[in-house]
């Protein structure tokens, strides 16, 4: 009988020193993808659109979803928010509020959020976001936006 209740014991730490582990590495991708996200508005509210590009996927397979459909590719992206926006007045001060975020596999992290651009010479503009992120060769990138 001590044997029972010494391997269950065993059993009971082993598995939350495991859960632990798991934790520890859900919000250890979790921080590395808000941290990006923290990179990302720096660069918008500099007004450097290919900076903000560097976390997205360049493949064409990356899907984004705006207000005019869905858009294939890294370049497609590029070019689509550069004619959106054009110069700094437009582009405004990026913030974002992160709503949600999920670990869905060892690689893959949700966000959900709002974004809100100030800007001083046109009205404000905001709207809500999902971000699906890989690790894709140790950098984690987005794959797919779906922004409103």
């Amino acid at each position: 009988m001590n044997h029972n209740i010494f391997f269950k014991t065993l059993l009971l730490m082993l598995f939350m020193q495991f859960s632990g582990m798991l934790s520890a590495q859900d919000s250890k991708a979790v921080r590395q993808v808000k941290k990006i996200l923290e990179i990302q508005t720096n660069a918008w509210n500099q007004g450097d659109i290919p900076a903000f590009m560097e976390y997205y996927w360049h493949s064409p397979k990356l899907q984004f979803i705006g207000s005019r459909g869905v858009t294939f590719g890294w370049q497609q992206t590029l070019d689509n928010y550069v004619k959106s926006y054009p110069d700094k007045a437009t582009m405004g001060q990026l913030k974002f509020d992160i709503i949600d975020t999920q670990k869905l596999s060892r690689k893959v992290v949700m966000v959900s959020g709002k974004f809100t651009l100030f800007r001083k010479e046109k009205d404000d503009l905001s709207g809500h976001f999902l971000l699906v992120w890989k690790k894709i060769q140790g950098k984690w990138v987005i794959i797919a936006d779906h922004t409103s």
